[in-house]
């Protein structure tokens, strides 16, 4: 039976309908791989097809074979950090030059690699090569919002078979994450706990959607998952920002992603995927300056993992809501859940 749920951390409804999933023009679950032999440039031995590295974990020369993790300019950037933060107004329209910086992770020098079949302390490279670029980002004090995010799988919008993590840096605080940040200060005020806190909280008495715990970390499938499959990832503590982990959280969080990407791989085999890291804004600025001083008492960081097995159609486009057609308390069920 169809059911309207409430995603309360993006404010969003998502219907829940069962009955779809046998719909005739779902698309199949796994995803056979580029028959096309091109050149990789993410790929060890090809570091000269790159811009010149910005960071890598390693132990020889920067922009030589045998690394870890590479970080390296966008080639094909959206933003770029050498223009000037100067706003331009045209009657009712504002614009700003397209500020920002825009780097690309290489996740291992495994072409085909995902998370399940990388060992934790690649994973913990990944983290902590994220964690180091979120610290070098703030001192660009016109940076105020970061997204972190992974495209994996055409159905995902991917365009670079190679594991990769984007992190996009921009001079603006995005309308979606200022309405979070003003409903969560909302929520704090009337009940003195952040907003994801008490929906941490929520899953952890329900039990119903728990995939995984670990550490300080849980791993559930939200009560209004927008995705079948779909699987976020938060702290048990406020946690405000992936660069406040300690190296115990980071070995915590690195043994607990493997783990789901393992149940989510042996129910989808090949399959494609978003995922994004929602953290607390890099920088303050006028518009959330007034919610900064409270973020390590109310704001939690979470990882969202969201399978790509069918694509959006019109309802979705036109309504901005999700039909989810495999019910989140099943999902949890077939991923091993508690």
């Amino acid at each position: 039976m169809s059911e309207i749920r409430l995603d309360r951390i993006h404010n969003k409804y998502v219907v829940i309908a069962p009955e779809r999933l046998f719909r005739p023009n779902l698309n199949c679950r796994s995803e056979k791989k580029s028959s096309v032999s091109l050149i990789c440039p993410f790929c060890d031995g090809n570091e000269d097809l790159t811009p010149p590295e910005i960071f890598a974990i390693r132990d020889n020369e920067a922009n030589e074979p045998s690394w870890r993790t590479r970080v390296v300019p966008n080639l094909y950037k959206a933003v770029q950090v050498e223009l000037a933060d100067i706003s331009k107004r045209d009657g009712i329209f504002e614009s700003i030059p397209g500020v920002g910086a825009h780097e690309i992770l290489i996740d291992s020098p495994c072409h085909e690699c995902d998370f399940y079949q990388l060992d934790v302390s690649a994973i913990e490279d990944w983290l902590r090569s994220m964690i180091i670029r979120i610290e070098d980002l703030k001192n660009d004090t016109r940076l105020i919002y970061l997204s972190i995010f992974k495209n994996v799988g055409i159905n995902a919008g991917a365009t670079q078979e190679h594991p990769h993590t984007q992190l996009l840096a921009l001079p603006i605080m995005p309308k979606d994450e200022m309405a979070f940040l003003k409903e969560n200060m909302r929520y704090y005020r009337s009940h003195g706990r952040g907003l994801i806190e008490d929906v941490v909280c929520n899953e952890l008495s329900s039990k119903k959607r728990i995939v995984a715990r670990h550490g300080n970390f849980v791993a559930f499938c939200p009560f209004a998952s927008a995705y079948p499959f779909e699987v976020m990832v938060a702290p048990l503590t406020n946690i405000a920002s992936l660069c406040k982990c300690s190296r115990k959280d980071v070995s915590d969080l690195s043994i607990l992603i493997k783990r789901v990407f393992e149940s989510l791989h042996k129910q989808l085999g090949v399959f494609a995927y978003n995922l994004s890291l929602k953290m607390a804004p890099l920088n303050t600025n006028f518009e959330n300056e007034i919610y900064m001083n409270h973020l390590d008492k109310n704001y939690r960081f979470i990882l969202r993992i969201t399978p790509r097995i069918y694509n959006l159609g019109g309802f979705e486009i036109s309504t901005g809501m999700a039909i989810n057609s495999v019910v989140p308390e099943e999902s949890a069920k077939m991923l091993g859940g508690e």
